[in-house]
């Protein structure tokens, strides 16, 4: 009996010993990524997170799509960097296996510059870096440094003729850049404890992504301020508004670039227009089919109760002050036309409407309606009728104000009705020239590339953005920043090879769940990667 007490007491010891093994080996890495990312300047946008092991590496040996949405050049800074600092025998075994991550941010002189981030693992010691400068034939110059009371140092990497500049930001944590400047900022950034720049990812997804993309959608727009001289470009305009944090993993292929997770929403900051859609159910979107084969870029809505959507959306413009401007148009038209416009077209409203934009720069407006030929009468008793069915809006802004901020493009447009979709444009030529798109079948479902494309994302959604870059090359090259555009036209790999990239928002417990999606072109696939 006492041997048997004694062996179960030694089952239990062990087992305890291996648990607390167990947590206390979990607990470290999890701690360390909230450190890490709590310690990355507030102005990121994106944050890209992988693991600095051979065969994440390995995977993207001969895969040239990190070298397209990076840059050539930029992505050879990074692998030469690591062959000279993290593969260096002195540093190799304190971080490898550890967690890199990747930060973007806005700069005054570059544009975007990066910022590397990590952690490295127990028993490194800063005084290492001492050790690799006395190392001969390394093949680096490394210089103490001190910036905004943090000890670093100024690494010149002989083969790049470059400096990389890093700092000890405290807690076992380095952060380092080619820029001083984002260096400088970096050395100045105290975590904020008042409010989640980042949400992480739980411990389990974590573990088993091939890797992360963190994105803080308010940070979106000073990013797209750096890349375009058009600082109004309507360009992923209603996600740049979003009050939100979103945390992505990566799916793996070799012609694609794929991440889904969960965008969260940020009740305490005011509701965006995107807000709304929270509240809906998934939609199987229709509206793709009829998307002109010229279409440059677009966004999709879709709501599963459309009178829901117009009572949400009637709160939102009270809460933003836009109420009194409101009511008084409706009651204008009331007063002018007896139409009660507000019930009259929301009744009629069906389940999906878009915003289109082709490489032509036309814009397109595309509402599906439950009855197309009620909905004229309705329409046309509030228009300058030009024909039997072209008409144009005889009140300003009516768009804005019954489908919300992301037709505020369309101030008094022109107007037709096919089949069951208002079509709405601001030129009688650009209607016309939708007219023959839809009477003639020119969509982009024609194509094989855009249907293989489509394969890829999820049937149903309540949001979703589409890019199609070839058709978006003439509004890129007069809305971006000369230098950006240069690189994105250049031969080396960039943007220019892939074929389309689609963002999508499908609502689940007032949240979204989060696909984004961005495929090489055929031709890349085929030839250029080869």
């Amino acid at each position: 009996m006492k041997k048997q007490i004694i062996i179960t007491l030694i089952l239990l010891a062990a087992t305890a010993y291996v648990t607390v093994v167990y947590f206390k080996n979990l607990n470290p890495q999890g701690t360390r990524t909230s450190q890490v990312m709590h310690s990355i300047p507030g102005n990121a946008a994106l944050i890209f997170e992988f693991n600095n092991d051979k065969g994440f590496y390995d995977i993207f040996k001969d895969n040239k799509l990190f070298a397209a949405v990076i840059g050539k050049q930029k992505l050879g800074l990074l692998d030469t960097l690591r062959q000279q600092l993290l593969q260096n025998s002195i540093l190799s075994k304190y971080f490898t296996g550890q967690n890199i991550f990747i930060s973007l941010h806005p700069s005054k002189e570059d544009g975007i510059d990066l910022l590397l981030s990590m952690s490295p693992a127990n028993g490194f010691e800063p005084d290492l870096f001492d050790q690799l400068g006395k190392q001969p034939n390394s093949g680096l110059l490394i210089t103490p440094i001190r910036t905004a009371g943090r000890s670093g140092y100024n690494i010149y990497i002989n083969v790049l003729k470059k400096r990389f500049y890093l700092i000890n930001k405290g807690n076992n944590v380095f952060s380092g850049s080619f820029s001083k400047e984002l260096i400088d900022q970096s050395a100045s950034h105290k975590n904020r404890t008042d409010k989640e720049t980042f949400v992480l990812l739980s411990e389990q997804q974590s573990n088993n992504s091939l890797a992360n993309l963190y994105i803080n959608y308010s940070g979106l727009s000073p990013l797209f301020d750096q890349l375009f001289k058009n600082k109004n470009t309507d360009i992923f305009k209603s996600f740049k508004l979003l009050p939100a944090l979103a945390a992505l993993n990566l799916n793996y292929r070799s012609d694609a670039i794929m991440f889904n997770g969960s965008t969260t929403l940020q009740n305490n900051d005011p509701l965006s227009y995107l807000n709304l859609f929270a509240n809906q159910q998934a939609v199987i979107n229709h509206l793709k089919d009829i998307l002109p084969s010229t279409t440059a870029y677009s966004t999709s809505f879709s709501v599963s109760n459309p009178l829901k959507f117009g009572a949400s959306l009637t709160d939102w413009q009270n809460k933003t002050g836009l109420a009194t401007e409101r009511d008084q148009l409706f009651s204008k038209i009331k007063a002018e036309a007896s139409v009660k416009i507000k019930t009259e077209f929301n009744n009629l409203l069906g389940n999906e409407f878009a915003i289109v934009t082709t490489r032509y720069f036309e814009k397109f407006a595309i509402v599906s309606v439950k009855d197309g030929s009620k909905l004229k009468l309705i329409i046309s008793a509030i228009s300058t009728m030009n024909n039997e069915n072209i008409g144009q809006l005889s009140y300003d802004k009516l768009p804005f104000f019954l489908l919300g901020d992301a037709f505020s493009v369309f101030k008094k447009p022109y107007f037709t009705i096919i089949d069951n979709y208002l079509i709405l444009a601001n030129s009688s030529a650009e209607l016309a020239s939708y007219y023959d798109i839809y009477i003639n079948r020119k969509f982009l479902n024609k194509n094989d590339q855009y249907n293989q494309f489509d394969n890829l994302l999820a049937a149903q959604s309540n949001v979703s953005f589409f890019f199609n870059f070839k058709n978006a090359q003439p509004i890129l090259e007069r809305d971006m920043d000369a230098s950006v555009y240069d690189n994105f036209k250049s031969i080396d790999p960039g943007w220019k090879d892939f074929y389309a990239a689609s963002f999508q928002f499908t609502a689940v417990d007032k949240n979204f769940y989060t696909n984004f999606c961005m495929k090489l072109s055929t031709d890349t696939v085929a030839y250029k990667l080869k």
